[in-house]
């Protein structure tokens, strides 16, 4: 069992700290808005910490869930930053979705003060989080790697180390844009059949034992046909994540036509008022512009 330092409880960070505590781990925590983390100590135990200098003091791993890059370094730098109350020897777990860039700077910045320093995003969502069963993609030095493994399989379907810093978060980007195409996919399909009167989950029971079957179609199909949008990971979010990847292609030289073409889909949805409604919504912009043609 370890000490454990987690920073942030979002929607993602509160069950992932929680299972962490019924893993046995000794757990204090920070969140920006302290109702938060006093929520999390009255319903798992552990303590709360009010910076995240002071939640890292004395553990072995520190692990981050915030929200973009700018948020990390916040919680990792400065006087009040967990990496000026990490000791020597320290592990830090960055699970937010951030650009390479700036994992790559961190780690760095840890590794001067002899910290270890692993980026590990997730996919799964909400559910994943909740659940204990997420996908977990990291970068870093493979010894501290091998040393985080066994504290992140409290929340972990699967984890894998795939290169140096940097990596888990390029992984992610490809997470996200294969996720985009198959939304958008997805969706036309769904908007096709309704416009041809077809019963779309009759159809779905069908297509999704061939070639056309995905976990997008398997776990989404059925709100998207009853215009739920409440499920999952928010518009607002993954245009942030489709920013990064766009960045980073930019940077290496790599196209990706279909993946800018969706991030705009995104920013219609947005102007819809969707920004909150999870990436399914796609279907949603597809309803609206048919209903003026």
């Amino acid at each position: 069992m370890a000490t454990v330092a987690f920073l942030g409880l979002g929607v993602m960070g509160f069950p992932m700290a929680g299972h962490l505590a019924t893993a046995g781990h000794t757990v204090t925590v920070y969140n920006r808005t302290a109702a938060r983390a006093a929520a999390w100590v009255a319903r798992h135990g552990g303590a709360t910490a009010p910076t995240p200098r002071a939640a890292a003091a004395g553990a072995d791993f520190v692990m981050a869930c915030v929200g973009n890059d700018d948020d990390l370094r916040q919680v990792c730098l400065g006087p009040e930053g967990a990496f000026a109350g990490m000791a020597a020897g320290a592990v830090f777990v960055d699970h937010t979705t951030v650009s390479a860039r700036v994992t790559r700077e961190l780690a760095a910045t840890a590794a001067a003060a002899g910290i270890g320093y692993v980026d590990a995003p997730v996919s799964g969502g909400q559910a994943g989080a909740e659940n204990g069963a997420l996908s977990i993609m990291c970068g870093g030095d493979p010894a501290q790697y091998a040393a985080a493994q066994p504290v992140l399989a409290a929340y972990a379907r699967v984890c894998r180390l795939l290169g140096p810093s940097g990596a888990g978060q390029i992984a992610k980007m490809m997470n996200q844009i294969a996720i985009a195409g198959l939304v958008q996919g997805l969706a036309e399909a769904l908007h096709f059949g309704e416009k041809a009167g077809m019963d779309g989950k009759a159809v779905v029971a069908v297509i999704s034992q061939g070639a056309a079957g995905s976990w997008q179609m398997a776990n989404r199909h059925a709100t998207m046909l009853e215009d739920r949008f409440d499920f999952g990971f928010a518009v607002d979010w993954m245009r942030k994540d489709l920013r990064i990847c766009l960045d980073t292609a930019d940077e290496i030289g790599a196209p990706l036509p279909v993946t800018a073409l969706i991030d705009q889909f995104y920013k219609d949805i947005q102007a819809m008022g969707g920004g909150r409604w999870d990436t399914s919504s796609l279907i949603r912009r597809l309803r609206a512009f048919g209903a003026k043609s």
